[in-house]
């Protein structure tokens, strides 16, 4: 015998999901009370918010490198001086180059060259670390603290002469900066175009430490690529000078020995000897230092070659971006925010009660 009662089905029909919609409805319309204080709550917060929040700014730097690479017509003359023994650093190198060179920006020696290079603030000369201090209110902290009493950072001492205690605010300002202040980016690995941005709560730090810090990675930069020329250079220079002051002595010489053979008996040829040997030194000594002017020449070429040239494109221009919330936006952005969250608490809490069921 076949059951003809009904089977209950789980699935709810359409009809019972507008329903339930028209109830939840009318349950959020009779919390209208409730939803408007939150609301009017928000709008409190987020203007109390845009008030208090401090803006932060955003200096951005951005530089292309132009590595030119030894070659070309100067190729035959460094294959030339090699084959000499001498080594004109032809090289080039490319160690900082795309990310490599990104980091260097966020590296903890650069930054804190930068911390300590000097700046002019109200007409006083301090460092950035002393500024960066001075920003963040840390003194204020650090008055009922004697071992933070006498900390001071002047602007370009010697890194190497800091406390630990200095060591150590050295390395907490590191850290904020190279996590949240500091940005270095690279927008296309084809264009070597690097974009430098740094971010706080100062619009004359960010726009003061962004252009020190591309300033130190700059110089920094430069000493490193063409630091193999300038040591060979600087060799074959000293080489020159030494060879130029024997060659003027032994031009001395000669003059010297004729002088004393002056009029002498053509027959007398051993007095003549001395005239002869210093004659030979200055024609070695000529070919000597006329091959080394030529590589010192050569040598100047690849150190004009060696050394990239940093040029800024756009630099930090005063007033900064920042990100400051407006007291209208606060308002607007906070009421919305809260008001939601209350109809979403409303919404969850009638579910579980079977307010509108």
């Amino acid at each position: 015998m076949e059951n003809n009662l009904p089977v209950k089905s789980d699935e709810i029909s359409l009809k019972e999901l507008f329903q339930k919609g028209k109830l939840l409805w009318s349950y959020l319309i009779s919390q209208w009370k409730i939803i408007i204080i939150a609301g009017l709550l928000g709008a409190f917060l987020g203007l109390t918010y845009s008030i208090i929040k401090k803006p932060i700014y955003t200096a951005t730097l951005s530089f292309a490198l132009e590595d030119e690479k030894t070659g070309g017509g100067l190729g035959s003359a460094l294959g030339l001086a090699s084959s000499l023994g001498f080594d004109l650093g032809g090289g080039g190198g490319s160690i900082f180059t795309g990310s490599n060179l990104t980091e260097l920006f966020k590296s903890r020696s650069m930054v804190e060259k930068t911390l300590l290079s000097s700046v002019i603030v109200n007409g006083k000369t301090i460092s950035l670390a002393e500024m960066y201090i001075q920003n963040n209110d840390w003194r204020k902290k650090w008055n009922n603290d004697p071992k933070f009493a006498n900390i001071e950072f002047l602007p370009n001492v010697n890194r190497k002469l800091y406390t630990r205690v200095q060591d150590s605010i050295m390395g907490k300002m590191y850290d904020n900066l190279s996590k949240e202040g500091l940005s270095v980016a690279q927008k296309d690995k084809k264009i070597s175009i690097i974009s430098v941005d740094v971010s706080s709560t100062s619009e004359l730090f960010s726009k003061y430490f962004c252009e020190a810090l591309a300033k130190q990675v700059g110089h920094f930069y430069i000493e490193t690529k063409s630091k193999k020329a300038r040591i060979n250079m600087a060799i074959l220079q000293r080489q020159t000078d030494s060879i130029r002051g024997e060659l003027n002595s032994a031009i001395a010489g000669v003059a010297l020995a004729n002088d004393n053979t002056f009029g002498l008996n053509p027959a007398l040829n051993v007095r003549r000897v001395p005239s002869s040997r210093r004659q030979v030194d200055v024609q070695a000594n000529i070919a000597i230092l006329t091959e080394l002017v030529k590589q010192t020449e050569l040598a100047k070429v690849t150190l004009r070659k060696e050394t990239p040239l940093i040029q800024v494109i756009d630099g930090p221009i005063l007033p900064l971006k920042n990100d400051k919330i407006g007291k209208l936006k606060g308002i607007i952005f906070g009421g919305i925010l809260v008001g939601f969250l209350m109809v979403l608490y409303l919404t969850i809490k009638g579910a579980f009660k079977d307010y509108y069921h």
